[in-house]
C-alpha cells in the first residue's frame, strides 16, 4: 500500500500546495481518494488524472466531512463518470450520519439533468459505514475515527479520520482529516499508530478549527516522532523537523507501506 498526497495545503491555499486530499494506492494498483476538495480537478491532473480517465484512475472515494475543501470536487468527479458511458461509478465510503448533509450540499448542482431528478446513488456506489464499524477495500481495513472539528451552536460538527490497516503488515496509519487539538480524546490513536498524518494550522493566529502548530509542538516527543503534518498554510515558517516531527508532508509525496507478514 502507498499513500500519496494530492495536496497538503489548507482550505485557502494556492497551486504550490493545493488543498489536502490524498490517495490510498492498493497493491493491486486501485486508488481510493480520501476527500475531494474544490481544487481536486486541478491538483489531481498533476498526477495524470484528467476529466477523461478519472473513471479508470479513481476506484473509490472516502468522505470525511462536508466542508468544501473536502467535498467541493465531488460534483466534478461525479459528472465526469456519469457522462462517460465507459466509466463505472466510483464507490463512495461515507459514515451514515453524513449522507444527508452531503447530498444537501451537492444536490442543487447535481440533482437535475435533462428532466431527470438524480440522487447521490446515480453518481456513486454509496457504501454507508455505521457508527463504530469498519470497511474493507482491496485487502485494507479502514476504521472511521470521529474527531472534534467545530462546535456549531450547541452541536458538534465532527470529521471522521481514518485508522488504516493492512492485513499483510503490522502497525496502523492514523489519518486525522480535520480535528482540533484534543490529545485527551485521541492520544490512544496516536499511540496505536505506526505513522500519523495530522492536519495542522501554521498561521500566526488561531482559527480554532484545526490543531495549531503551537499546540502540536507540546505533544510528547515519542508522539511527534511519528507525525507528518499537512493542511498547513502557504510558506510555513516553523521548523517541523527541528521540533521533533517527521516534517511537513509535500504535495505529491508518496509514503510506502510494504507488506511485512
Amino acid at each position: 500500500m502507498k499513500i500519496q498526497f494530492v495536496g497538503v495545503g489548507s482550505a485557502f491555499t494556492d497551486e504550490r500546495y493545493w488543498q489536502s486530499n490524498a490517495l490510498v494506492i492498493a497493491d493491486s494498483g486501485k486508488k481510493l481518494l480520501i476527500d475531494a476538495g474544490g481544487d481536486i480537478r486541478h491538483s489531481i491532473k498533476e498526477l495524470g488524472v484528467t476529466n477523461y480517465n478519472v473513471g479508470e484512475e479513481i476506484d473509490a472515494v472516502y468522505v470525511s466531512h462536508c466542508h468544501a475543501d473536502h467535498i467541493g470536487g465531488l460534483e466534478w468527479l461525479g459528472f465526469c463518470t456519469y457522462f462517460n458511458p465507459e466509466a463505472k461509478k466510483p464507490t463512495m465510503f461515507i459514515v451514515s450520519a453524513l449522507v444527508g448533509d452531503l447530498w444537501r450540499s451537492l444536490q442543487s448542482g447535481m440533482q437535475s439533468h435533462d428532466n431527470v431528478v438524480l440522487e447521490l446513488t446515480d453518481f456513486f456506489e454509496v457504501q454507508r459505514v455505521t457508527k463504530n464499524s469498519t470497511f474493507e477495500w482491496e485487502g485494507i481495513k479502514f476504521t472511521p475515527v470521529q474527531t472534534i472539528h467545530i462546535m456549531n451552536g450547541f452541536t458538534f460538527v465532527h470529521s471522521y479520520g481514518l485508522l488504516i490497516e493492512q492485513k499483510c503488515r503490522t502497525g496502523t496509519v492514523f489519518f486525522t482529516t480535520d480535528t482540533q487539538f484534543c490529545p485527551n480524546q485521541i492520544q490512544n490513536f496516536y499511540d496505536a499508530a505506526e505513522v500519523v498524518f495530522h492536519d495542522c494550522e501554521t498561521a500566526p493566529y488561531y482559527s480554532k478549527v484545526h490543531a495549531h502548530y503551537d499546540d502540536m509542538v507540546t505533544l510528547p516527543d515519542e508522539t511527534k516522532a511519528k507525525m507528518w503534518l499537512y493542511h498547513y498554510q502557504p510558506d510555513p515558517p516553523q521548523d517541523a523537523v527541528g521540533d521533533g516531527f517527521q516534517g511537513f508532508a509535500e504535495k505529491g509525496q508518496i509514503f510506502d507501506f510494504p507488506c511485512t507478514i
